[in-house]
């Protein structure tokens, strides 16, 4: 009896209501270069470095073409870029395309972005009516071994 109380508590608190949802990452490369931008709410943060070496490109304009938009990064005193636009806050996949330009050439990086919901939106409209149906089939698993015991113990008079 004790195990269909907790197991009930248990399932009444919505889980992962208190987990802080993680960033997205995106990471695309090409022969030369690596691309890696993370996305916090509609700001992203591009760290562009050459693959042979590691070393972070830094006399480049880069563009990221988002969504069917070209969005310009601004430079940052660290060797990264920043791009901030609201196509960064709408969930779902998308994919991404940095555009590097650097002296005369252009190299184009693909890669695709998936931004999860907002930590405080539910993953689905029934989460609610889910929560009262193992709520009623706790219920009902109590009442049954009420039933049970009660059966027992007149057997048992």
């Amino acid at each position: 009896m004790l195990t269909c109380i907790a197991l009930a508590a248990l399932t009444a608190a919505p889980l992962g209501a208190d987990t802080p949802a993680s960033p997205a990452r995106v990471e695309a490369r090409s022969q030369d270069l690596l691309a890696v931008g993370v996305v916090h709410d509609a700001k992203m943060s591009i760290h562009v470095s050459r693959i042979n070496d590691n070393a972070p490109v830094r006399d480049a304009v880069v563009t990221v073409v988002l969504r069917g938009t070209a969005h310009p990064t601004t430079a940052q005193i660290d060797g990264s870029y920043a791009l901030e636009t609201q196509d960064l806050a709408l969930p779902g996949a998308a994919a991404v395309e940095f555009q590097v330009s650097q002296g005369g050439a252009i190299t184009s990086l693909k890669g695709t972005l998936d931004i999860a919901r907002a930590a405080g939106e539910a993953e689905d409209g029934n989460s609610a009516r889910q929560l009262w149906w193992w709520v009623l089939n706790f219920g009902v698993c109590f009442g049954v071994l009420w039933l049970i015991s009660l059966r027992r113990k007149a057997a048992k008079a």
